[in-house]
Formats: structure tokens, sequence, C-alpha cells
């Protein structure tokens, strides 16, 4: 199966002019065009802090690692855009490759489909009679690749109500979702998802397109005992898989998905023999936070951090490096030992772990020195409490902050400057995120 294929329609992001009410933007890009910005070689250290920047460079490496690496284990690539809400990050994610992106809800979906996303699967169920309308009207793209998930027999029901009433062009091709105990959504036995299985295959207006889950929900770190865990659901993913083979209509694409940006490796190792003898079937990851990566969660759990703390299998591809960076800059000293910065909860993530201090210079621009033993002890909505140990930093000055979790980096950001590198400070682009 080939990626998807067709440029998304970008071209506006470029036209959007820029002004004061886009937060850290310098003033002399007020009322240019992202475009005209761009082409007059901004740098870093003309942005207000606080802000997030992201490292071209480190995202061009993990764009790479994941293609290579997913396509050397035998599976499709999905990446979970909900990571980012950014187009111009997907389009660069659908160039490497992937079939597609996974979105998390219809709002989302709408969003993407301004912009001429045609390959989207919805990592949830579809009930809503609003959502199932306008899904009936892009159904009539015969170019628009859609499929959902649904993981009760009631999900099925409320699908076909609404999808007759609109006169759905074609069937909306729908996975079963397995979930387990302690988990998410999703069947909690193989038994009741079998029964919506049955259910979708019967329907006219609903076509079975597979197996979904989410492994992630069960696990939160790399212990034997959490790896087990990970392991069990996902050899009950394939023996789902497996029961239903006679209720495909053999006419359509069919998936088994699983994979956030944790466990991939074992959904790799746990899918592999039944991919070696199922190779119609698309086998795919929805791993998206692997775009930046990060210096928290990720970089502690990814089989693929550049640490290489974590087994992998086969690493000719290469390891994933943390692509983003929170900035700030010291704005009070009211203690010894404590400074206080200028970014907090509402400029960078907080849910799975606070950031760490890395580095400090005297200006942004400046070159940058390691902040040893220094750390983030704790955050308000606009400031960061910055334990200082025994080193100090001078009022006025910036700290770059090691950040975790993509997911709530990004969704506080309307606009994230794109450097060249970590040790290059042109800004290369302005990511514009739909949140």
């Amino acid at each position: 199966m080939s990626a998807a294929t067709g440029a998304l329609r970008l071209e506006e992001l470029g036209s959007e002019r820029l002004s004061a009410r886009d937060k850290g933007i310098p003033a002399r890009a007020f009322g240019l065009t992202v475009d005209e910005f761009l082409a007059s070689e901004p740098r870093l250290s003309e942005f207000w802090t606080p802000l997030v920047a992201l490292d071209n460079d480190a995202i061009e490496n993990n764009l790479r690692v994941m293609a290579q690496w997913s396509a050397s284990h035998g599976l499709e690539l999905m990446p979970h855009g909900k990571t980012t809400m950014a187009p111009a990050l997907w389009q660069r994610q659908l160039d490497a490759g992937s079939l597609g992106i996974t979105l998390a809800t219809m709002g989302q979906v709408r969003t993407a489909r301004t912009f001429g996303l045609n390959s989207i699967m919805l990592a949830n169920a579809v009930v809503h009679d609003r959502s199932l309308r306008y899904l009936a009207a892009e159904l009539a793209d015969p170019e628009f690749r859609f499929v959902s998930w649904a993981d009760s027999v009631a999900t099925i029901d409320e699908m076909e109500r609404a999808l007759r009433a609109a006169g759905t062009p074609r069937p909306v091709d729908v996975c079963v979702e397995l979930g387990a105990e302690g988990g998410r959504t999703g069947a909690r036995t193989i038994a009741e998802a079998v029964e919506v299985a049955e259910r979708a295959a019967a329907s006219d207006v609903v076509r079975l397109a597979g197996v979904a889950g989410y492994e992630g929900s069960l696990a939160h770190d790399r212990t034997e005992a959490s790896l087990d865990a990970v392991r069990a659901y996902l050899r009950r993913q394939v023996e789902l898989h497996e029961s239903l083979g006679a209720l495909y209509d053999g006419e359509g694409e069919i998936y088994v998905t699983a994979g956030g940006s944790a466990y991939f490796d074992v959904v790799a190792e746990v899918y592999a023999d039944a991919m070696a003898a199922d190779e119609g079937t698309l086998w795919t990851l929805r791993s998206g936070a692997y775009i930046t990566h990060d210096d928290g969660f990720y970089r502690r759990v990814s089989p693929l951090d550049e640490g290489g703390s974590q087994g992998a299998g086969s690493l000719a591809s290469g390891r994933f490096r943390s692509g983003m960076r929170g900035i700030a800059r010291v704005v009070s000293h009211p203690e010894r030992g404590l400074a206080l910065l200028d970014g907090g909860k509402r400029d960078f993530p907080f849910d799975e772990g606070l950031p760490v201090p890395r580095q400090s210079a005297a200006h942004l621009g400046d070159e940058w020195s390691a902040l040893e033993g220094a750390s983030i002890l704790a955050m308000n909505d606009q400031h960061s409490y910055l334990g200082l140990g025994e080193q100090d930093v001078a009022l006025g000055s910036v700290v770059a902050l090691g950040l975790s979790h993509p997911c709530t980096t990004f969704d506080k950001w309307h606009y994230l400057p794109v450097v060249a590198s970590q040790d290059d400070d042109r800004v290369v682009d302005l990511v514009r995120t739909f949140f």
C-alpha cells in the first residue's frame, strides 16, 4: 500500500499576517505575512520570552528514523496528528511515507479536511448526528479514505440511524476497538468485540475494517510487569483479528492498529508472526510524539530514545532526538537559591513532569552554558520556580528548558518558531497549530 498522495493546501499559512496577538512574535514582524517574515531571515534572539522553539535538524532526524524503523518492521504508519495539530508537520510526515494521519475528534477531522487531508483514521467513535451528517457529505469525495472505531453494538446502531438519514454515498469503514480492564475505551472482552464486528459486518452503511486499540493506557513505564501487560493486550488484539476472518468482505482495506509512542517496539514484536501470515492487512502504528520526541516521559520510555537505554531491535535507522525546548527569562530573585522565570503552565507542559533546566545565557542569541544542579521546583500559570543549587543566573538572563510531552506543548502555542538546529538560531519556519 502506497502512502497518501497529494500535497496539503498549506498556501494560506504563509499568507497569514502576524501581529501583537501572536505570543512571542517580534515587533518588526507585525503586519508582515509569515512568508515575508521568514524571507527576512529572522533569528530566535528577536523573539519575546517565554517561547517554545522547535529544532528542524532533530525533526528531520526523527522523521527519517521512524519511517525507516517502521518500514524495516513491515509496519505502516498513520501518526497521531492531534500531537501537533500542525498541518505543516503532517505534510512532512506524509512526505516521509505515512499512509495518512490519525486524529482524535471529528472537530479535528473537519479542520484537517479544510487543508485537503484525504487519508484519516479517527481513533475514536462517531455517534453524534451532526458529525455523522458531516462525514456522510465528505464521503462524496471518492479520494477520501476514512476509518473510525466502535466498541459497542450501540455505537453501530447510532451510526446506522444517522448515516441512513444523511444518505451516505458509501459505507463508513469501522475498526472494532478492543480494550482492557482498567484501560480507556474499547470492548472489554473478545466475545463483546466479536458481537460488535458481527453487527458492523451486517450493516449496509458501516463496513467492518479491522481491529484497533491503544496499549498505552495500560502502562506508564518499561518495567517487566508493564511490558507483559502490553504484550498480553496486543496478543488479544491479534486473536480478535484472526477470529474475524470470515466477517471481512474481502473488498476493502483491513487494519490492525495499535502503537502509541512508548511501546511501538512491543507492537512490532507481538504482531510479527501474524503479519508474516497475513500480508494483505495494513498493520499500522499510530505513534505521533516521535516527530519532536521530548526530554521527559518519552525520553524515559521510548525504545528509540537517543540515550539508547531501551531495546528496539535493529537500530540501523538511528535514534530520536529531542526537537523542542522552552525558553524563559529570569524576572525575579526573591531569595537565595531561587529564581522566578516568566514562563509557566500556560506556556510549558507539566502533566508528564516539570520542565528540566538545561542551559542558561546572558541574552537570547548568546552562547549557552550548561546549567548543572538546577531544577524546576513548581509552576504557576505564568511563572516557574527555578531552584539554583550552587549556581546563579542573573536577572534578565534566559534559561533553556527540556520539556516533557509534546501533546501538551503544542496546544499552548499559536505559532512555534523552528530553528535550523540547536546550534543555529536562524528561524527557518513558523509552525501554525489549530487547537
